[in-house]
């Protein structure tokens, strides 16, 4: 087994209630579920342990998202999801922003629709690929320019994320080539920011109590555990033995693939 007694005992004393799951990479790349990762859902269901799936995908509005793992055979509520989309439209709304935005179609069907009577005053960038051009970019500019009070808003500022062709582009060169050619500094809300983790917690419970599970290094394990969850990092999705080797902390764990993850887990709070 992968377990060994001592660490197992201290594992136990922390009393895991809940489980912060990484989606894409982690559980599925694109639309196939990574080894054995359904049947593993299940068993960390039925210990007990609650669920809560946190992403930074960007391109897929929520009913989406729940609609392609359903697809490919997980069960799941849709209230189980909370992305950087739920908190970075959360964050417009408590702002009362009025934003251009740089999202994909399906994504800004999380957001609040604009207002044509008020000025534009803000910019939020998610993953956008048929809207990263030239024109696009050039009116984030223009917006960002004209008041030092208008927010640039990145939902998050991944370097790249894992498709069924490989490694693709995320949106942080975009949100920091504004950054350049503005001045400002991005507002950035999901992972690794500690405001998604905090936010993402279930209620009731500390982040001693819950465990963080995906397949980036930094984003997904190191920004979890800068709040005080454990780390569990998968080498499936867009993990890299580089990025793994950066870290100043290592993961509580690093395993195959998220069945495995799983397999550490329960053998830590039953032992």
């Amino acid at each position: 087994m992968l377990c060994h007694r001592g660490i197992c005992t201290q594992f136990r004393k922390m009393s895991i209630k809940a489980a912060l799951i990484d989606l894409s990479g982690t559980l599925h790349v694109e639309d196939d579920p990574t080894p054995n990762a359904v049947a593993a859902l299940q068993r960390l269901r039925e210990s007990g342990i609650s669920v809560k799936f946190v992403t930074n995908t960007t391109k897929d509005s929520k009913k989406s998202l729940h609609e392609r793992l359903t697809k490919i055979g997980f069960q799941l509520d849709v209230n189980e999801i909370y992305s950087s989309l739920s908190a970075a439209a959360a964050f417009v709304s408590k702002e009362q922003l009025n934003p251009f935005y740089l999202l994909s179609d399906d994504a800004r069907q999380d957001f609040p629709t604009e207002d044509k009577s008020r000025q534009l005053d803000s910019v939020v960038v998610g993953l956008a690929p048929n809207a990263f051009n030239y024109e696009h970019m050039n009116k984030a500019f223009s917006i960002l320019l004209q008041q030092k009070s208008h927010k640039l808003v990145a939902v998050h500022q991944g370097k790249y994320y894992k498709r069924s062709d490989g490694l693709a582009l995320g949106p942080g060169c975009f949100v920091k080539g504004l950054e350049y050619a503005t001045g400002s500094t991005a507002t950035v809300i999901g992972k690794p920011n500690p405001y998604f983790f905090k936010s993402a917690l279930p209620e009731g419970l500390t982040a001693k109590q819950c465990v963080m599970i995906g397949d980036d290094a930094n984003d997904d394990v190191a920004g979890a555990m800068a709040v005080g969850l454990q780390g569990i990092l998968v080498k499936t999705g867009k993990f890299l033995p580089d990025a793994l080797a950066a870290l100043s902390t290592p993961p509580t764990a690093v395993v195959e693939n998220f069945a495995e993850a799983v397999d550490w887990l329960l053998c830590k709070i039953n032992s």
